[in-house]
């Protein structure tokens, strides 16, 4: 009669045809095909596999091939890598596997799949692993090695993500996108990555523009000033919003400064200065503010850059800043005459006179310039006419020496700078007025050049929201006694009454 206990007792061989031993292979298996062989550490030979304890089959389940799906317990498994163990798993098929695998560091991990598809391994390879998939494919492993791996921590078999990687918030994803955006909020950061920690590049106002490249929940990337910068989503609409209420035209007589709040004077780099506004009096009084502009005459103004557009993209048409330029002199210096006589000099005379008339008419004036020098560069003269005038007319001649005559600097026909605000808003505003000025100039017999127009991709029309206009009235060579500038005079009243008519 057989001893039963004693053969019990035996301890089971360890090779590849013991139950430990296939589970082992099934379990090992498992941990060389998650790791794809790329381990610095050498594969697990499965006929290596040792147990240290008794297997248990409970239920009487068998533990053979014949008898897949019982549940094995088995005890601590030696290996070449070290402690494993393979409590709770299950084998439920020839090469289906659901394997958890603690591994040297005990992290919980997983492994489903067909043929081991998408093991999950934890321990030399990483801690907190996961993978799904078939026959291995697009295995996750975070740790030191492993195919398509997703790395969190440092290397090593013991890292723990939670202490080798600090948390950070992820990266947004910016949706493509090209439009101008107005600020909402009375002081808004514009930041140099979009972090609540980045860098404050500057601090824009309710109603400030910019050109919006790229579109998260949390974040909109921006062009600002020619950088690629960040602003808060939420502060930022399609829409223009109302902004703090601005200098009624004709409200009262006196300097008017600019006012860091209005829309595009954070543009402005020179802006010390003041324009002065007048009055017409009696009862002719039409309610109505003409912004006169005395070209040039700003000391230090052709040193300063400028950006030519509120949005950043660069000049459609050349001139004294060629195509494609992002920034222009501020107030450039202005040509010589003929005889001598300096440009500001003379359109300083003719807006003098302008004045005069046009208050005669009714009409009240806002003059940007009344002697040599004032310290406004040519956005901050655009934003305070936006603001304190109905219209704008600035006063230039050419710097050609043909005496070609007269002509009106009309809005570029391209498509993408007339798409641009404020220009979208007002380009059709800006010609009608030019029209009206070289209507009215020829009325008195002034010389036209050609069909009176010439586009001209220009700050000033860049930055108006009031219909505005610059008007070449002639070049160098140009007469410009008195007596001229008298009929120039004349014949701009009539162009601004046929406008206003």
């Amino acid at each position: 009669m057989k001893d039963w206990n004693k053969k019990e007792r035996k301890a089971p061989r360890a090779g590849r045809n013991t139950t430990a031993g296939r589970i082992a292979a099934a379990v090992l298996a498992a941990l060389v095909l998650a790791t794809g062989c790329q381990s610095k550490y050498q594969p697990i030979e499965t006929g290596a596999a040792q147990t240290d304890g008794p297997l248990s089959v409970p239920d009487g389940k068998k533990s053979g091939d014949e008898n897949r799906g019982g549940v094995i317990q088995t005890g601590d498994m030696n290996g070449p890598l070290g402690p494993l163990s393979a409590v709770g798993s299950t084998v439920s098929g020839e090469s289906d596997v659901d394997l958890s695998v603690p591994g040297e560091t005990g992290a919980d991990s997983s492994a489903s799949g067909e043929a081991g598809a998408g093991v999950s391994v934890s321990g030399v390879t990483g801690a907190d692993s996961s993978a799904s998939g078939e026959a291995g494919a697009g295995t996750s492993v975070s740790g030191e090695t492993g195919a398509d791996s997703s790395a969190s921590g440092a290397a090593g078999a013991e890292s723990s993500p939670a202490e080798t990687q600090p948390e950070t918030s992820a990266a947004p994803v910016f949706a493509a996108s090209d439009e101008t955006v107005y600020v909402t909020g009375d002081s808004v950061n514009v930041r140099a990555s979009c972090d609540l920690s980045g860098d404050v590049i500057a601090t824009l106002s309710r109603g400030a523009s910019v050109k919006r490249t790229g579109y998260s929940e949390e974040w909109s990337r921006v062009i600002y000033q020619e950088k690629e910068c960040y602003i808060a989503s939420r502060y930022l609409s399609e829409e223009t919003p109302e902004t703090q209420a601005a200098v009624q035209p004709s409200a009262a007589e006196g300097e008017v400064r600019l006012n860091p709040n209005w829309q595009y004077a954070e543009f402005s780099k020179i802006n010390s200065g003041a324009a002065v506004l007048y009055k017409a009096e009696g009862g002719s009084r039409r309610g109505i503010t003409v912004c006169v502009n005395a070209g040039h005459g700003t000391k230090g103004g052709s040193s300063v850059k400028t950006l030519c557009h509120p949005d950043g993209t660069p000049k459609v048409t050349g001139g004294s800043t060629a195509a494609g330029a992002t920034t222009a002199t501020a107030v450039s210096a202005g040509m010589t005459f003929a005889d001598g006589t300096a440009e500001p000099t003379v359109t300083l005379a003719l807006a003098l006179k302008l004045k005069t008339k046009l208050l005669a008419a009714g009409y009240d004036v806002l003059m940007i310039r009344e002697g040599d020098d004032v310290q406004l560069d040519n956005i901050a003269r655009t934003v305070i006419a936006n603001n304190a005038a109905n219209c704008h007319i600035a006063l230039h001649w050419d710097s050609t020496a043909n005496n070609k005559g007269a002509f009106y600097m009309s809005v570029p026909g391209n498509s993408s700078y007339r798409a641009m605000e404020p220009v979208k808003s007002h380009w059709q505003q800006h010609n009608a007025l030019g029209e009206s000025l070289i209507g009215g100039l020829k009325s008195v017999g002034v010389k036209i050049f050609s069909g009176g127009a010439m586009e001209m991709d220009l700050t000033q029309t860049s930055y108006s929201t009031v219909p505005s206009v610059d008007i070449e009235l002639g070049d160098k060579a140009s007469d410009h006694s008195d007596g001229t500038l008298e009929t120039l005079a004349d014949g701009l009243l009539a162009g601004v009454n046929a406008y206003f008519k």
